[in-house]
């Protein structure tokens, strides 16, 4: 694979450092995509890219669809927009209706639309607080669930995301997430499991009466902190703690919703009903678009207008949305991704047993994290950059986690490529 080194990027990134303000990015390499298929990246001077990365699992059912750009541009021609606050449209109506029906358990649910996590983040706040009449959301550490006012106080990942801004949202707490690494010597997941959920008691105990709780926000698998998933037993515990408490149990969905896991939703792992639901991201394929999902009695206590904005259920959108709904469902993606994880993660092992530096590989799903030690930070950024200057977008997270999340219609034949560029990365920087 030959890489053009004409000065197209350069002139695009010098232009973007003078314009665009820093605090909306998260700088990785100097990557300007200019266009893209399936698992496949193009950037303006011409190379190409396997995706290991699909847009921060945006674009599960990968680049340029043809049945989603065909949905945007029927739309397009018919309505761009008209506000969903004040009156109806039908992609609106549909795909409310099929997300609805998609969520997990059989209570009957409605939608709230918005046009990202982070807004869908802060309305599971917004109802929970009106339905339960409480003020307290307890959230986890390292959770990322946005960065808007609200979603940046629900989010403990990244000091940056707090510096400066204060006041936060008050009555927002963290709690340690149940990270499975964490485990003291001989400790089984059960008893670890029981440790994390007597320090919660303790907590109502001695600090926050369970009363004063409303909700409880979780990612059933932690995305941006490297792909944690937390024991069942200890998601069982927290689910049965809030219904014994009033205090309604919530997900944020916004990284792993859409077969990301290997199955629909990330909670359908532990065969739990949330009663709030956070959706975005591949919800329409990148399209500006989320929702709140819940159940019904907790969506009507929210009063008109508390959660209505101009954009939110945006017509092209929902049509994009609808169209990634029919995909998903064709092409069996949840299935594919589950499949295709267990191969991805052969791979990864076999990586790990010839570069012992590689401390855990974690995969479920299509959507591992390749851990190294926290001393080897700048090794890892190294690493991602060699992969980028080769040909692979694979970026690392928490500075010393590798994220594999690529869109769920990549092939064996690339995962085999990208993770061979990532073994020539390793023999030369190690």
């Amino acid at each position: 694979m030959s890489f053009e080194k004409n000065p197209n990027r350069h002139r695009l990134i010098a232009l973007d450092h003078q314009y665009v303000a820093p605090a909306g990015r998260v700088s990785k390499f100097d990557l300007v995509v200019d266009h893209a298929k399936d698992a496949t990246v193009w950037d303006a001077d011409g190379n190409s890219y396997i995706d290991f990365l699909a847009s921060a699992s945006a674009v599960n059912i990968g680049h340029g669809n043809p049945h989603v750009v065909a949905a945007i541009q029927q739309q397009a021609d018919k309505l761009v927009h008209y506000i969903s606050g004040y009156f109806y449209h039908e992609p609106a109506i549909e795909l409310a209706k099929r997300l609805a029906l998609l969520a997990p358990g059989n209570s009957p649910k409605q939608v709230s639309f918005s046009t990202s996590g982070s807004e869908a983040a802060e309305g599971i706040v917004k109802f929970a607080r009106s339905y339960t009449k409480r003020s307290v959301i307890l959230t986890f550490q390292n959770s990322w669930h946005g960065t808007t006012l609200g979603a940046a106080s629900l989010s403990a990942i990244d000091a940056n995301m707090h510096r400066d801004i204060g006041p936060l949202v008050p009555d927002i707490h963290h709690l340690p997430f149940p990270d499975p690494q964490k485990r003291f010597p001989n400790e089984t997941l059960a008893d670890f499991s029981k440790r994390y959920l007597d320090d919660l008691r303790d907590l109502f105990q001695h600090d926050i009466p369970a009363d004063q709780i409303a909700a409880i926000l979780i990612e059933p698998i932690q995305g941006d902190a490297g792909i944690i998933t937390p024991p069942n037993d200890y998601i069982q515990g927290l689910y049965q703690l809030c219904h014994d408490n009033g205090i309604l149990f919530c997900t944020d969905e916004i990284n792993q919703g859409f077969g990301r896991s290997g199955k629909m939703w990330s909670i359908d792992h532990f065969n739990l009903e949330p009663d709030l639901m956070a959706v975005g991201k591949s919800l329409a394929s990148g399209m500006p678009l989320s929702a709140v999902i819940g159940k019904v009695p907790i969506m009507d206590s929210l009063a008109s207008p508390a959660n209505a904005t101009t954009t939110a259920a945006n017509p092209i959108c929902c049509a994009a949305g609808l169209a990634t709904l029919d995909e998903v469902e064709r092409l069996n993606l949840p299935q594919r991704s589950q499949q295709l994880g267990e191969f991805a993660k052969t791979q990864f092992l076999e990586l790990q047993q010839d570069f012992p530096i590689i401390k855990q590989v974690r995969m479920i799903g299509l959507n591992g994290g390749i851990e190294f030690e926290a001393t080897k930070s700048a090794f890892v950024t190294a690493l991602s950059e060699y992969c980028f200057e080769h040909g692979l977008i694979m970026i690392s997270t928490m500075d010393h986690i590798l994220r594999f999340q690529p869109p769920l219609v990549i092939t064996e034949e690339e995962i085999k490529t990208g993770i061979a560029i990532i073994r020539d990365g390793l023999q030369k920087l190690a």
